[in-house]
């Protein structure tokens, strides 16, 4: 029972690093994990110097929502500031991040993070963002990240570069607080998500429908656990999200925004309504089902068989384990069903290694079986110290507890 326990935190900490790790790619997830709608692109470049007409425009953009009122056309750009600001409007149907395009043409080195050098740090090499024709007020449109940390110098390059090469004049939108107080006093032309959201109550951002527990966040700080059986409702957009059932925005946000991308390439529902935080606060934390389509959305009631069909969570299981193995064993001597006493990855290296693929080199190495860890967590007492952090509420449900409490071990 006890080993049993220390694995639920074994457990917990492998999710985290999952976790952190997913965060550090929600940068590029966030810049479009969704597939774009549409017809695949005709044209065989990666990307146009400028665009010369509406048809070069339909000729390299993606579209959401197409063929209805909603219909969202844009197309990713890059500016490269080391090469005279050079513009390159990316083929937004070959490519779905800035990323993908960055390395497909060597312009970063293939596996290099990209965050902070594109998105947060002043001295930058590259601008990236999306142009848009925003239909509600019939004008172009170009945006950032809202998480981008631009100055007024990068926008205003940026918008001098995109309207010398767009064939008809195109409006900053800033997508965050930074961004609008950055551009204020540039003189430039602006159009704000709130006017093209004017007297807007409700827009799918993606259509879907989901069963989920309505958690209603004022704050998304890192003392708020989000469960991947959620259905949240955010009163503001986050720089990442992880997955959940569903999302209701109570502010307008840009369609085009990562947490809506992201939202898109989850297949879940994910809706603007206006004051959601106020308008749902009695349904806080009871499970619904939410149907949202492009007209109009329903809360709907859950009832008791549909919760135990629709809302419950795949099964979370703990592998066997062998710890009567105390050999430390090098990869080369391992096979697949030696996972329960040196864990998965290290039995995978061995088959992998014991395949003999001809071409390839594989590194070997050595393991340290289960049992040692077992030990090490008796010895040190410290199997009593993680029995009493399991049955911690606060341990399990609030991540900044959690994380001093595993560094204080």
């Amino acid at each position: 029972m006890r080993f049993s326990k220390h694995r639920d935190l074994f457990s917990i900490l492998l999710a985290m690093t999952l976790a952190f790790g997913a965060l550090v790619e929600t940068a590029g997830a966030q810049e479009g994990s969704s597939i774009a709608e549409g017809p695949k692109s005709e044209t065989p470049l990666n990307s146009i110097g400028s665009v010369g007409s509406q048809v070069e425009f339909d000729s390299i953009a993606r579209t959401y929502h197409q063929g209805t009122p909603y219909s969202l056309p844009h197309a990713m750009f890059v500016i490269d500031r080391r090469d005279g600001n050079k513009i390159y409007y990316v083929n937004s149907l070959r490519f779905r991040f800035h990323k993908d395009f960055l390395y497909a043409t060597y312009l970063a080195p293939l596996g290099a993070d990209v965050f902070k050098p594109v998105y947060i740090d002043e001295d930058r090499r590259f601008i990236v963002g999306s142009v848009a024709w925003q239909r509600t007020v019939e004008r172009f449109t170009w945006e950032l990240w809202e998480g981008d940390m631009a100055t007024a110098e990068h926008i205003k390059t940026a918008n001098d570069v995109i309207n010398k090469t767009f064939f008809t004049a195109v409006a900053f939108k800033p997508n965050s607080s930074h961004q609008q107080d950055a551009s204020a006093n540039l003189e430039i032309a602006r159009i704000l998500q709130s006017d093209i959201n004017r007297n807007q109550e409700y827009l799918a951002l993606n259509t879907g429908r989901a069963v989920g527990r309505l958690h209603i966040i004022d704050k998304l700080d890192d003392t708020v656990e989000i469960g991947d059986n959620e259905i949240v409702v955010l009163k503001e957009l986050p720089i990442s999200l992880p997955p959940v059932r569903g999302i209701i925005v109570a502010k307008p946000s840009s369609p085009l925004s990562h947490v809506n991308v992201l939202a898109k390439g989850w297949g879940i529902p994910n809706v603007y309504i206006k004051d959601a935080d106020k308008l749902f606060a009695d349904k806080n934390t009871f499970v619904w089902e939410l149907e949202a389509t492009l007209t109009g959305y329903k809360l709907n009631p859950v009832d008791a068989e549909k919760l135990k069909t629709a809302f419950v969570s795949p099964d979370q299981q703990v592998p066997p384990v062998d710890l009567k193995v105390t050999r430390l064993a090098d990869l080369r001597q391992q096979r697949r069903t030696d996972s329960v006493a040196y864990g998965g990855k290290a039995a995978n290296q061995g088959e992998i290694i014991h395949a003999r693929v001809p071409g390839i080199t594989i590194p070997d190495g050595f393991s340290i079986p289960f049992y040692w860890y077992d030990k090490f967590m008796k010895a040190n007492g410290l199997d009593k110290t993680v029995t009493a952090l399991l049955d911690d509420y606060d341990f399990i449900h609030n991540p900044r507890y959690r994380r001093e409490k595993l560094e204080e071990l």
